[in-house]
């Protein structure tokens, strides 16, 4: 696994760095506003890659009861100011709370020191049936800076 592309983990939190395209913006050269999910979510997922989660393991377990998938259950953004083609965009990535059967993560994405967008994201730990279930112990430490 390239780690630069993944971006890095650091302060307890998650650092990806993405370039704006031109597939990202609309008409107006700005940044389409559906594009900052595309952003956000690939921050939460090299997030849990670099963490040494393999989503695609977790999915494939032979019980689906034994799965574990993440889900996002809902999403608050705040547009604060808009990227442009080729900006040089950085997504952060941090836990807020991570118990039980659920995460609350909060992105920043930053273009320099200046923010352009903030979410609070809950995601939701179901299994491959597509209920609520607790994140396994050893996640639980990999997420929260325990060992796993």
């Amino acid at each position: 696994m390239n780690g630069s592309l993944s971006g890095q983990l650091q302060d307890g939190g998650h650092v990806l760095t993405q370039r704006v395209y031109y597939e990202d913006t609309d008409f107006s050269g700005f940044v389409y506003h559906a594009r900052y999910l595309h952003f956000f979510e690939r921050g939460r997922t090299d997030y849990i890659r670099l963490l040494g989660v393999s989503q695609g393991a977790l999915h494939g377990q032979s019980d689906p009861a034994d799965a574990v998938a993440f889900v996002v259950r809902r999403m608050e953004i705040d547009f604060k100011s808009p990227a442009r083609m080729d900006d040089v965009l950085t997504i952060l990535t941090r836990p807020s709370d991570v118990r039980g059967a659920r995460m609350l993560l909060s992105q920043t994405i930053c273009r320099g020191e200046d923010v352009l967008a903030t979410a609070e994201v809950t995601v939701a730990v179901v299994n491959g049936l597509g209920r609520a279930r607790r994140l396994p112990d050893a996640l639980l430490a990999r997420f929260t800076g325990g060992a796993a």
